[in-house]
């Protein structure tokens, strides 16, 4: 579980992966226009870069009755990472989800039938081009199905050599304790930065006790800790964050304020405030593969030089009393999102 010559153990797999991962979300639906063509490149450029561990799931490209915007499709995201990896494939380490199905309403339901976890393995497989998924994610809980039954039947899929690793996405320790119970679970996927540290008091030190590696989605803060947001900055409608109250009135202005804390501390240490905070993360006492997304290979690239830097131990206290729970202010949804979040 040590992070030994710049790698990162994911749980007791076997499987490493560079500190860094890509998130592929955005290049499909949730934060704006994408342009396939200009992803695939991205794609391409971040594993020459480095980067191993890349991060998709079958309903990235769905409806989404949150945003009411047009978006590219289910499975859009998975084939759109199948088409960037040819040729690519043994460099990298295919991460990928399934569950949540969309709904002619533009909602979703979130299915942990055995044979439906079966079936979509199948469907991911095809849609990436592979014959084997390296990380195969729960994405969100069917709470009609125990976690013993849907965990056991992706076990299967580990016996039939279809998928790798296991892991969840979003639950809590006992949840995560019972499925750790029926297969080794090597990752769990859940938001995590220095604006949203709620993992903190139960879930991390759960994760070390049963030796699995945290996977923050969100790092940088849906795009807050990179330091491109001001006073005057809106969201258009078919961008997430125009629905989250953190970037809505006060609250986003109260929030900026800590953002600006934050850019004095990182321009004094040569960084930009993204790589900062990205090495915040890596700092901490916990195996961690921060899956920051980015649409651009010089996001990219800006990225992966944070694992190069080295926070001291003032420096990350110093981050972490900036951004205290109770200093950021609003709400991690809002009050239309009645079901769990899907952007990660």
């Amino acid at each position: 579980m040590e992070r030994e010559s710049a790698r990162v153990a994911l749980g007791r797999s076997g499987l490493s992966v560079t500190p860094i991962g890509l998130g592929l979300m955005g290049m499909s639906q949730f934060y704006g226009p994408a342009d396939d063509d200009s992803s695939v490149a991205t794609i391409r450029a971040a594993i020459d870069l480095g980067v191993e561990l890349f991060d998709t799931s079958d309903f990235y490209g769905a409806s989404s009755a949150t945003l009411g915007a047009p978006v590219a499709g289910f499975g859009h995201n998975e084939r759109l990472l199948g088409r960037a990896l040819a040729g690519r494939r043994d460099r990298v380490v295919i991460a990928t989800k399934f569950s949540a199905r969309p709904t002619p309403q533009g909602g979703s339901v979130f299915d942990g039938r055995p044979e439906y976890v079966k079936a979509a393995c199948d469907a991911s497989l095809r849609r990436l081009g592979t014959d084997r998924i390296d990380l195969y994610y729960y994405h969100r809980l069917d709470p009609a199905v125990p976690i013993e039954d849907t965990v056991g039947a992706m076990g299967e899929l580990v016996a039939a050599g279809k998928v790798g690793a296991l892991g969840l996405s979003e639950v809590d320790p006992e949840i995560l304790g019972r499925a750790h119970a029926v297969h080794p679970i090597a990752a769990l996927q859940s938001e995590y930065s220095l604006w949203e540290r709620g993992v903190e008091e139960a879930v991390l030190p759960h994760c070390r006790r049963l030796g699995i590696t945290l996977v923050p989605y969100s790092p940088l803060g849906r795009g807050m800790l990179t330091g491109r947001f001001g006073r005057g900055s809106t969201f258009d409608q078919d961008d997430f964050r125009s629905t989250l109250p953190r970037f809505q009135g006060q609250d986003f202005a109260t929030n900026l304020r800590l953002v600006d804390q934050l850019r004095a501390f990182s321009a004094a240490r040569g960084l930009t405030p993204g790589q900062a905070a990205l090495a915040w993360l890596l700092a901490q006492p916990y195996p961690v593969v921060p899956i920051p997304g980015a649409k651009r290979t010089t996001h990219v690239r800006e990225n992966v030089a944070a694992a190069d830097t080295s926070l001291c131990a003032a420096d990350v206290a110093c981050l972490a009393r900036v951004f205290d729970r109770e200093a950021v202010k609003g709400g991690r949804y809002g009050p239309r999102h009645q079901r769990p979040d899907l952007t990660g």
